[in-house]
């Protein structure tokens, strides 16, 4: 996902969790929402598409509960709760920015994708992305 400028990007504030609570996060900023149908993804999440809200690290924090962490590829340390084994983010080695699971957010219907990656698979239609 191509980055945007969060100095420009409102100070708009979301809270998500995992499935059973234990794990909450707050994040803000929000720079981009991308569909993503990478194997490592769709892998990770047990799903054929998924799609990441993708935050400036310094607007992310977890805030209850602390996620396992698991090195999925060099450089890129991904989130679940280990009660109930929610994907919940994606940490690039960089440290700048971090990925959210959309699903995971407290409101995901308020954030459509913007972008999509590529690979969608030819049983998926076309898509209308805001």
């Amino acid at each position: 996902m191509a980055g945007k400028d969060t100095e420009s990007v409102p100070d708009v504030e979301f809270t998500g969790r995992c499935l059973c609570g234990a794990v909450r996060y707050w994040a803000a900023r929000v720079a981009e929402v991308d569909i993503c149908y990478c194997a490592d993804c769709t892998r990770a999440v047990g799903s054929p598409v998924t799609v990441w809200a993708r935050f400036p690290a310094e607007h992310f924090q977890f805030t209850r509960g602390e996620p396992v962490r698991f090195e999925s590829s060099p450089g890129i340390t991904r989130t679940f709760c280990g009660r109930c084994g929610t994907s919940l983010s994606y940490h690039y080695s960089d440290g700048e920015q971090v990925d959210v699971a959309t699903a995971t957010l407290d409101h995901p219907e308020e954030h459509p994708p913007t972008s999509e990656g590529p690979g969608r698979p030819r049983w998926i239609g076309p898509l209308t992305l805001r």
